[in-house]
């Protein structure tokens, strides 16, 4: 099938494109000469990884410092000062996006050598722990001055002002009322902690950053260059459009084979949006609902394992486990949201009673999992140097990448030989392609860079002895009821992902809350895993993106779609009820972790029944399982939910040894809803249009 026929077009698209290219490439389109100085300086950086990666030995605070470095610079250059131009006589600068100006130039410059101070004065520094002096009084400040003003650039105010709100904390603490007093710290133990060591800025944050991520994203970005995203977005086509309200299914598949390898939710709205939105709107669904659904599917990209976003390799190392007992951690709430999300598609189709697409107007699917099998092979290489020889994600990233890049050079001069076209020319357009995916890896991870450095600044100031006060401050807010705890916990998260990515957004919340749910459920004979209260954290900080009024990935999915943003990201946030409420239940069930489970019958055994319970979750939350619901039928819905999520309350309540003995209690009501409502459906008393089964 043609690529136009299901290519979103207009403005709707266009908008959703400019937000994305916003967030990864800045405002700033320079022309001339200048138009070439950040690419350049993106590919040296992309280059600089790779031989860190590969031969390269430097020392990490090394590592960390040049990472943030060359995030500077790119910052600096890229984003003017303001986000609107100014007409105001020697002030035009400051909004000027066609020009990088010099105090720009200048700001980046002195950015940089801030950032690199660490690394060149390090052993000087190293004997002057606690005791710095002028010169480092002044980089320190410098540092901080930069970073602030740097992520106020690229994410926005809100993980600024919250950095500066911890710092006064630190500085005004003994003047705080009672229940909040702080001890304090003096400015050189403030710079000191928070620029000159690895206890702040260059914390572990910025060293996943520098060490892992970067890796990761690079690989997305060289992927998705290569044609890896369209042929995710045709497969997925090929294999459900044909199918009732096909086009939401193959979104669901679509985003979360994309979000394998992607940790952004706008990109992957974009990415996969751009086809699937307008093939949804042709069969049937309301354009809210084909951008909601959109919305919903790739915001869960980022707990898609393996990779889950730059997050998720961060709690390996808060949490001191390896990256695939994170991976194992999630597999069964990732797996199950999307067997929820891909349920509720068919929900939503057989209440409008839509139909799928015409076998025509698709993709032939193994014409084209052939053309695309390549893609499949950088892919098996990530998860092999994973999970058989367990290679660090560092290592197994680079192999994939250069597979990858293998792939890319020679893709395009076999097809020509195959052809009989230009051998040569394909080659130079698989070089240009690999340049650009080097490029564009390196600017997608300058939001990721600032936000684990600016979130170092509030880990240091927790560090700085406000861990058990925070305890206690959360304690005393929630009453000491672990519920609350969890419910406040939430709420914040979501707030705060409201104006911070998710990066961002999951290493504040696990700083603050984190040890304080391990400890306070402790108090109340809770033992709950530090990693559970850490994906707790990460999963609230994710489901943010849609949710309003700020969601960005609503914003672009109903750019798309052409519909209202606010009923759009409402509608989408109504479908990640089915995600917001497994971490609620994993804190207290530690099956859906895997934790201590090896067996692989048993594991399976626990993901299916998760899936049941999710889906009867969502069916009472929609109204709709098999056909519409009785009232009565929403409480059994629920009650089957319930018992497949707690088996071990119900267990305990029955006085059952077992609780997997209470999966065939939650099977019988299964049984029993479904009974009642096949019979009605056939009876075509509920239904506007079919309701048959799901593929």
């Amino acid at each position: 099938m043609a690529e136009d026929h299901y290519r979103g077009k207009g403005t709707g698209l266009e908008a959703a494109r400019r937000m994305q290219e916003e967030e990864e490439l800045g405002l700033r389109r320079p022309r001339g000469w200048q138009r070439q100085v950040v690419p350049t300086v993106a590919l040296i950086w992309s280059l600089f990884q790779l031989s860190l990666a590969s031969w390269l030995t430097l020392d990490s605070t090394y590592s960390r410092a040049i990472h943030l470095a060359f995030a500077f610079v790119i910052v600096f250059l890229s984003y003017p000062t303001l986000r609107r131009r100014l007409s105001l006589p020697g002030l035009r600068w400051l909004g000027e996006t066609r020009t990088i100006p010099a105090a720009d130039f200048l700001l980046a410059s002195l950015a940089a050598g801030a950032a690199l101070y660490i690394a060149i004065d390090y052993e000087g520094l190293a004997t002057r722990v606690g005791l710095p002096i002028g010169r480092d009084m002044l980089f320190g400040i410098l540092l901080v001055v930069a970073l602030l003003e740097a992520t106020r650039r690229v994410i926005g105010p809100a993980l600024p002002i919250i950095a500066i709100l911890f710092s006064l904390y630190a500085f005004f603490g003994p003047y705080m009322p009672d229940f909040l007093a702080f001890k304090g710290v003096s400015p050189g133990r403030y710079v000191g902690q928070i620029s000159l060591t690895t206890e702040g800025i260059f914390g572990i944050p910025l060293d996943v950053s520098a060490r892992i991520v970067f890796l990761f994203v690079l690989f997305v970005a060289m992927l998705e260059k290569a044609g890896g995203g369209k042929f995710f977005i045709d497969l997925a086509m090929s294999l459900l459009g044909r199918y009732k309200g096909g086009p939401g299914k193959a979104a669901v598949m679509s985003s979360g084979l994309t979000g394998l390898v992607s940790g952004s939710s706008i990109a992957n709205v974009v990415t996969t949006g751009t086809f699937t939105i307008p093939l949804m709107k042709k069969v049937g669904y309301p354009a809210k609902k084909a951008a909601a659904i959109e919305v919903a599917a790739s915001t869960d990209g980022q707990i898609m394992p393996p990779i889950m976003g730059a997050a998720a390799f961060i709690i390996a190392e808060y949490v001191n486990i390896p990256y695939l007992e994170v991976c194992k951690a999630a597999a069964i709430t990732a797996f199950a949201s999307y067997a929820t999300l891909f349920f509720l598609t068919h929900i939503e189709a057989s209440k409008l009673g839509l139909e799928g697409l015409p076998r025509a107007d698709l993709p032939r699917f193994f014409a084209t999992l052939l053309s695309g099998l390549h893609y499949l092979l950088p892919l098996g290489v990530l998860l092999y140097e994973l999970i058989v020889p367990r290679h660090s994600p560092d290592l197994a990233a680079f192999r994939a990448t250069a597979a990858l890049t293998v792939i890319m050079l020679l893709q395009h001069p076999l097809r020509a030989a195959r052809t009989g076209g230009d051998i040569a020319g394909a080659l130079r357009r698989g070089w240009g392609e690999i340049v650009a995916g080097l490029i564009a890896g390196a600017r997608n991870m300058v939001s990721v860079a600032v936000a684990t450095a600016a979130a170092g600044i509030i880990v240091g100031v927790v560090t700085m002895g406000l861990g058990g006060l925070i305890t206690e401050i959360i304690d005393h807010l929630s009453g000491g009821n672990i519920y609350l705890m969890l419910a406040i916990t939430a709420f914040a998260s979501l707030l705060l992902g409201m104006g911070l990515p998710t990066t961002a957004t999951y290493i504040v919340m696990a700083s603050l809350t984190a040890p304080a749910i391990v400890t306070i459920a402790g108090w109340q004979g809770f033992a709950v895993p530090l990693i559970a209260a850490h994906l707790f954290c990460f999963y609230f900080g994710i489901l943010a993106d849609d949710t309003p009024p700020v969601g960005l990935a609503a914003y672009a999915a109903s750019a798309i779609a052409r519909s209202e943003p606010i009923p759009t990201g409402l509608q989408g946030f109504m479908y990640d009820i089915r995600t917001a409420v497994l971490p609620f239940v994993f804190i207290f069930n530690h099956d859906l972790l895997l934790w201590g489970i090896d067996s692989w019958p048993l594991g399976l055994t626990i993901f299916a029944m998760t899936c049941a319970g999710a889906f009867c979750f969502a069916g009472a939350t929609q109204g709709w399982f098999v056909a519409r619901n009785r009232l009565y039928e929403v409480p059994l819905l629920l009650a089957v939910a319930a018992v497949m999520f707690r088996p071990d309350f119900f267990a305990g309540l029955a006085g059952v040894g077992n609780r997997y003995l209470m999966y065939p209690l939650g099977l019988l009501l299964l049984g029993l809803v479904y009974a009642l409502q096949k019979a009605r459906s056939r009876r075509g008393g509920s239904a506007p249009g079919s309701t048959g089964g799901m593929p």
